[in-house]
């Protein structure tokens, strides 16, 4: 699923992707400048999208990155490599990169496709950075990734939000790799960008939408659920990594799904952690769930989702 780049700024877009690849931005000129790089595995798709705008890759001058996940710098590497281009996000996603570590920013842990890349600027709390003329807030917003960020501009009332804030929903919390606190972190990161005024909000997945106040109640109130009930965090989890694994995959045999979900390191510490460790009942339980839901079918004996990548 991709939607027609929008003009957010001037020369500045903003391109819808689906749930595979994170929502991305584009800065055509005077030095093409790219917020987030989609997926890997996409990478094709996205490349085709970036030079129907005019960007010539190879004249890039810079990545920003909102965090190191998989969806959001599927690109980096290929860029950086035609390019040479200064790559910024927050110190402390350099420091996985730097040290190489592919557990800190989820990849080994949810066995996803990503590289390393090189890091050359970092992007503090409070700091300002200019995408061409357009000048934007940086605000550190640690929950969902210890090196999350979100962009403000504050002449427009603009909040590139990434997956700080969606409208509906919120993303999955991995506390195996964020911390014990992280729901209560993620809740001070909205409260943070809560005293912010707002007019319009870029999300990392799905529509660009206005009403600010009640999607900040609906993510604080479904957080507060969790932090009451622990056990949604896993479930929640489960399904949305298992729709993540299928997308990733296209498509897994139905014989074969259990045993790779297995063979990961997330899905048996989830269920153990949250779900009282029954590792085929839970499996039962999320496809008949997923199925009934109209989120995943069989086909040709094979598990397909139907959510748009």
């Amino acid at each position: 699923m991709t939607g027609r780049p929008l003009e957010i700024l001037e020369d500045l877009y903003f391109i819808e992707r689906g749930y595979l690849c994170a929502n991305h931005f584009a800065l055509r000129s005077p030095a093409p400048v790219l917020i987030d790089t989609g997926y890997k595995a996409s990478w094709g798709q996205t490349r085709s999208l970036l030079e129907e705008l005019g960007i010539e890759l190879s004249a890039v001058a810079r990545i920003i990155n909102t965090h190191t996940h998989c969806d959001h710098i599927g690109g980096n590497r290929a860029v950086q490599s035609l390019s040479g281009c200064r790559i910024a996000l927050h110190p402390a996603g350099k420091g996985f990169m730097d040290a190489r570590d592919a557990r800190s920013p989820w990849w080994s842990y949810f066995h996803q496709e990503a590289d390393f890349f090189d890091v050359t600027e970092t992007l503090e709390d409070s700091a300002s950075i200019h995408v061409g003329p357009h000048e934007f807030e940086v605000i550190h917003t640690p929950g969902h990734a210890a090196d999350g960020l979100v962009l403000y501009n504050r002449r427009r009332r603009l909040l590139i939000s990434s997956d700080t804030l969606w409208e509906h929903d919120i993303p999955v919390m991995t506390l195996r790799i964020e911390g014990e606190r992280a729901v209560a972190t993620m809740l001070a990161s909205l409260d943070k960008i809560s005293r912010l005024a707002v007019d319009q909000v870029y999300p990392g997945h799905g529509p660009s939408f206005r009403d600010f106040p009640t999607a900040l109640r609906r993510a604080q109130a479904r957080l507060g659920r969790y932090l009451k009930e622990p056990s949604r965090i896993g479930w929640d989890l489960v399904k949305k990594i298992a729709i993540y694994t299928l997308m990733m995959k296209a498509r897994i045999p139905v014989d074969r799904f259990f045993d790779l979900l297995m063979q990961t390191p997330w899905y048996p510490e989830t269920v153990v952690d949250y779900l009282e460790g029954d590792y085929h009942a839970v499996f039962d339980r999320l496809v008949s769930s997923l199925a009934e839901r109209g989120l995943i079918h069989q086909e040709r004996n094979h598990w397909v989702t139907t959510v748009k990548p």
